[in-house]
């Protein structure tokens, strides 16, 4: 077609499950970019937030992490993992053999139509930075503010105002602590942020911004 622009980031926003399933069946885990072997800064997060072994964390986005060995490792109990893609759960399902048969597994866009149990912490690393949508980032907030308990914890890392422009083929939001702070709204208060810079498997680096919050109400 005369004139025809290709545009790969409206092809993938067309069928993002297809794109995450493809990149999981392409690369192992520790060929993204995200890869990192321990979750150090968001496990100290959530010890921040005061943790038992009843305390219920659902990770957003989890892809292949490593967070869940380590809260498995604490002795969590109630750990539901969600992703986009089913390849990357399959994945983590059989790294984890017999320790993830405690785990719920929840195969879905977080901007779509799911559903879980409350929980005491919502973790999400690298996720909302890709909701460049408004429409797409007010339905994360609607199931945040459903599924979090009163009091409970947001833990949200994001690319920091000096990260990457783009991630796996697809733009990006990058945010401060105050501007996350506003996009989660006058029911979540912050409590802490932190810098961190994460090293890729290839050794270039990218900015995050980790933000916990409280729930007031």
């Amino acid at each position: 077609m005369a004139g025809f622009l290709w545009d790969p980031a409206f092809f993938i926003a067309m069928n993002p499950r297809g794109h995450w399933n493809s990149i999981y069946r392409l690369k192992n885990e520790r060929e993204v970019s995200w890869f990192e072997p321990v979750s150090t800064v968001s496990l100290e997060m959530i010890e921040a937030s005061g943790i038992v072994l009843e305390t219920s964390v659902l990770d957003v986005g989890a892809g292949e992490s490593r967070l869940v060995d380590g809260l498995l490792a604490k002795g969590l109990r109630h750990v539901a993992l969600l992703d986009i893609s089913v390849e990357a759960l399959e994945r983590t399902r059989a790294r984890l053999g017999p320790a993830g048969r405690t785990i719920t597994w929840i195969d879905a866009d977080v901007a779509g139509e799911w559903s879980a149990d409350p929980v005491d912490i919502w973790h999400d690393r690298a996720v909302f930075h890709f909701l460049t949508a408004p429409a797409d980032r007010a339905r994360y907030v609607r199931k945040l503010n459903e599924l979090v308990k009163p009091h409970g914890t947001a833990i949200v890392a994001t690319f920091a105002l000096d990260g990457p422009e783009m991630c796996s083929g697809l733009p990006v939001v990058r945010y401060s602590p105050e501007s996350l702070a506003a996009e989660l709204g006058d029911d979540f208060a912050l409590v802490e942020s932190r810098r961190h810079v994460h090293t890729t498997p290839r050794g270039t680096t990218q900015s995050f911004q980790y933000v916990r919050f409280r729930r007031l109400r």
